[in-house]
């Protein structure tokens, strides 16, 4: 006589609503996978009915589900078919991953694009340094992000650090509404839009709570030291020779550092007051610093976007301030 079991499982590591998928498609299926088991869900608890050897090996699949998704950020229905199925661990993902940097949101795959976007990822791999340069629009920001959420997963690092300079483009912060965390979050949108794209909302609300994720103006990297960390300096052609200079040496143990920026769009009072140009010539040669330059091919947003960047290059849009990197 097979000998039943009532089996209590508390969900834990992931969201139950991502578990459980929109109306509950996800949970359904699985229900689906286990016909001889009368599953019942309230909240992060499930309740299981059968066999004990059924609900033993449901909780297992089910544990391995869970770990994937800690893993790799997402869950579909083809990653459940095979968690229930054949079984499914955390270190190789349910399907081919590509040149997949990570998976966002509903299993979205983010990866490298473009040619550039590929040499940036490959580059990764063996700089712990690495400025990007190139227009709006060609993925430098979004694919240094990809990377650090990745490093992050994958706990190379224990933190995820995003910057910028909070230079005013056309409007002052003392005319904007509220206090100084209101002020400065529009400028800092940007990092949070792409985050969101690829961490679980839940899960980047605790990161941004526990520090694991943190977003600041540049001016708050002052003073500290940055171990275990991927950090990524955004919009660095609104930072002065000195500010990018303070911003580099902040540097610690087991650290990656990106920086990205465009030198056609130099919000400074004085253009020639930017200092990425000159700080990626300074540093030009010392082993382990990447260079990568971005153009108007690597361009993913509207077609329009590359039409209107060759626009201002043919009206003179590059000014001759903007020394070209050598």
């Amino acid at each position: 006589m097979t000998e039943a079991a009532n089996k209590t499982i508390t969900i834990e590591g992931i969201d139950t609503r991502e578990l459980y998928g929109a109306n509950d498609v996800y949970l359904e299926q699985i229900k689906n996978l286990h016909p001889k088991l009368r599953i019942i869900a309230r909240g992060s608890v499930l309740k299981v009915l059968g066999s004990q050897a059924e609900t033993e090996i449901f909780e297992r699949k089910l544990r391995e589900l869970i770990a994937y998704y800690e893993r790799y950020g997402h869950i579909s229905k083809e990653v459940i078919a095979q968690a229930f199925s054949r079984g499914i661990s955390a270190e190789s993902p349910a399907t081919d991953t590509g040149d997949v940097i990570v998976y966002g949101n509903n299993g979205a795959v983010i990866k490298a694009r473009t040619v550039n976007q590929m040499k940036m990822v490959e580059l990764d791999r063996t700089c712990d340094l690495l400025f990007a340069t190139g227009p709006a629009g060609s993925g430098k920001t979004y694919t240094a992000i990809a990377l650090a959420v990745r490093a992050l997963r994958d706990k190379q690092v224990k933190r995820v650090i995003l910057t910028r300079p909070a230079v005013e483009a056309g409007e002052k912060l003392g005319f904007l509404p509220g206090d100084l965390k209101e002020k400065l979050d529009p400028y800092l949108q940007p990092l949070y839009d792409a985050l969101n794209d690829m961490i679980p909302p839940a899960r980047l609300q605790k990161y941004m709570e526990d520090g694991t994720v943190q977003i600041a103006p540049l001016a708050y990297m002052r003073g500290r030291t940055l171990d275990n960390a991927f950090v990524i300096l955004d919009e660095a052609q609104n930072t002065t020779l000195s500010q990018i200079k303070m911003f580099l040496t902040r540097m610690g143990r087991n650290a990656k550092f990106i920086v990205t920026g465009d030198i056609t769009q130099i919000d400074l009072p004085h253009r020639n007051d930017s200092g990425l140009t000159r700080a990626m010539n300074i540093v030009n040669g010392i082993k382990g610093i990447g260079f990568i330059e971005f153009d108007k091919r690597d361009i993913i947003r509207h077609e329009l976007v590359k039409h209107i960047v060759d626009a201002f290059e043919r009206d003179g849009g590059r000014n001759k301030e903007d020394e070209p990197f050598r």
